[in-house]
This record gives C-alpha cells, structure tokens and sequence, in this order.
C-alpha cells in the first residue's frame, strides 16, 4: 500500500478551490480553460457520502458522525488502493482527532498542501458562504468546537477553530506540509503555485509557459467569469455566487472594527 495521498487542505473559504482548479489546469495542459465544473475529476473529497455508504456495503445514516468515522479508515484505504503514485484529496478536516479516529492518517499521507488565508479576510468569506453574520462567523471559526454538519453532498467535517487549524497542519508529524499564504499566491502567483508543483515532484522550469497558462486559466477573473456563464455545482445553496471577489485586504473596509480587535491582529504581509 503506497503513501499516496496529497491533501489539498485549507479552513473553508481559504484558496483550496483556486489551487484545485490551478492543478487541473495543469495535469490537462489544454489551451482553453477546463471548465469549473469539471475539478471534480482531480481528486476526491474526503467526505463524500457515498464513499462512505460504498465501504460500509449499505446506505448509512451519515448523521451519525461516530458511525462515519468509524468507516473513515476503510474510505481511506480505498483511496489508496488504485496503487496511483498520487491521489489528490480535498479536505477541510483539522489535522487532529475526532471521537478519538484520527482525521488525517499519516500512513496513506504522502504531503500536504495546506493554504493559509488571513482571517480577517476569510471570515468575510466564510460568513457569505454559510449564510452567518458577521459576528455568528467570527464566533464559529473561533469555536474549538467548529464543525461543518452533514447534508447530501458531505458527512461530518471537523474545522475546529481558525488558529487550531492552523497550527495542527503546520506542525503535522509523520509528511511533509507545503504552507502557502493565499496573499502570496496573489501577489507572487508564479513562485507560488510552482513551489506547490515542485513539492509534488513536477520540474517548472521544464516549461513555464504550461504553468503560466495554468495560472491565467484558473485567475479569479477566469473563474468568475465561467460562473456568470453556468452555476458551479460547489456552490453553497446560501449564497448567490460561489466565486465573489477573491481580494486581500476586504476586511479594513468590510469588517466592523469592533470584530477586528475581538478576533485578533491580521496575519503579516
């Protein structure tokens, strides 16, 4: 059994999107953009229902977050079992323990690509996904008891709080973690998405024009422009657009200061 998984892994509204669709783009190397409702063909998620009705030999109620993740290590050895050198897996899972299973599981783990967004940023983003207020948002990512509750599409995901989540990823034990600030991947999205290429194991500098044009083909501009076209099939039934305005800095304009001092000081440029 190989160590085969990549994670691609972030707290939700972070760039784990932006960097499955810049992968796609990638691996394809076509010279249009692949279409936004194609990414699911690269790479699984780690908490798609039938996954876990498929080891379980029946339909299960997914509810039932101690039943599930009793299944999780079955779902991960499926995973693994195509013998690929790499499946890429989405996940936002915290690097910890649930109901005492470990969420991420070091021996099918062969890296992981862990997105970091400043949360002031973020929360902007999370609260519109979900459909919170700003201050619900802020109370939930600061929640060690965070929690995204199952419904058709996921089971159980366990974020835990924004600053747990970082810190178990970042310090993981037993792979390698690639860290990348999404402030980073805008202003520098070259340097960025090609050390996320190399720690995979491709070589960049063999053809940049291929990165680079993956790069354009997976741009917020891109992006949002395909979703004015055709609904992306990720998008939250709460909000109107999935893909809203994907900037640094919203939160000096957009997030009450009084938020701002009860959360925390922004993440350094």
């Amino acid at each position: 059994m190989k160590k085969s998984i990549i994670w691609l892994t972030s707290y939700p509204k972070s760039g784990n999107t932006w960097m499955r669709m810049f992968l796609a783009n990638y691996l394809m190397n076509t010279k249009v953009p692949l279409s936004i409702n194609q990414v699911h063909r690269f790479g699984l998620g780690d908490s798609i229902p039938r996954m876990y009705h498929r080891v379980a030999g029946k339909e299960i109620d997914t509810t039932n977050a101690e039943l599930t993740l009793a299944l999780r290590d079955k779902v991960m050895r499926g995973i693994v079992a195509n013998n690929a050198d790499i499946n890429f897996v989405k996940t936002h899972n915290t690097n910890n323990r649930a109901f005492g299973v470990d969420l991420i599981d070091p021996k099918y783990t062969k890296l992981a690509i862990y997105i970091v967004r400043n949360p002031l940023d973020m929360v902007l983003s999370y609260a519109r996904h979900f459909d919170l207020s700003h201050e619900e948002a802020v109370q939930a990512i600061n929640s060690p008891e965070n929690a995204n509750a199952p419904d058709h599409t996921s089971v159980w995901q366990f974020l835990g709080s924004w600053n747990d989540h970082v810190r178990y990823w970042t310090e993981a034990k037993g792979f390698p973690v690639i860290v990348l600030r999404y402030e980073d991947m805008l202003d520098s999205p070259q340097e960025n998405f090609g050390k996320a290429l190399t720690g995979i194991g491709f070589d960049v500098d063999k053809d940049v024009e291929r990165l680079e044009r993956a790069i354009e083909f997976s741009s917020f501009k891109e992006l949002k422009k395909q979703e004015d076209e055709q609904e992306f099939v990720e998008k939250s039934p709460y909000a109107e657009k999935f893909f809203n305005k994907g900037k640094a800095e919203q939160w000096r304009t957009d997030l009450d200061p009084d938020l701002v001092k009860g959360f925390g000081k922004p993440t350094k440029r």
